[in-house]
């Protein structure tokens, strides 16, 4: 029962904070629990969830491309600019820090509690978008090995 009551307290704060991505999420997991197939379902989205969720992400980010909306023009264009280098530095950073949260969440799946609540404050107050929780656990995991240098 408890886990309905927290889905359900999750689904009212996505609802008041009209974010659509957790309300589908949680929608989607309180169908499963109910039509009794969480023991199939649960643990497939706990191993490949992450993968299949960074998949589609990066389609959506390659569509431009795909589409011809995005070609060698705009991408030899784009190069000239500074803030395109710092995009291209950012998005290096990221997929550092991510790789560092996977091996977090992967050697200590206990932080995935705090890093999903970190995650659903971000998204219900700040109106914050729910890849956090990969982030979160590489700026943790980073932030903990300088916390291991220095200690």
């Amino acid at each position: 029962m408890q886990p309905f009551i927290f889905l359900f307290i999750l689904l009212v704060i996505g609802m008041i904070a009209k974010n659509h991505s957790l309300i589908v999420a949680v929608l989607f997991l309180l169908v499963v629990k109910s039509i009794g197939l969480s023991s199939k379902v649960f643990p497939y989205f706990q191993q490949k969830g992450i993968n299949l969720g960074v998949t589609i992400i990066t389609i959506a980010v390659l569509v431009p491309i795909a589409s011809g909306k995005i070609g060698l023009k705009e991408l030899t264009e784009s190069v000239r600019s500074i803030y395109a280098w710092i995009a291209l530095l950012s998005g290096i950073a990221v997929a550092l820090l991510a790789k560092g949260g996977v091996t977090l969440l992967a050697k200590d799946p206990h932080m995935t509690t705090a890093l999903v609540i970190g995650t659903i404050l971000a998204v219900s107050l700040f109106k914050g978008v729910a890849v956090g929780p990969l982030i979160g656990a590489g700026i943790a995991y980073t932030i903990m090995k300088m916390v291991d240098v220095f200690s």
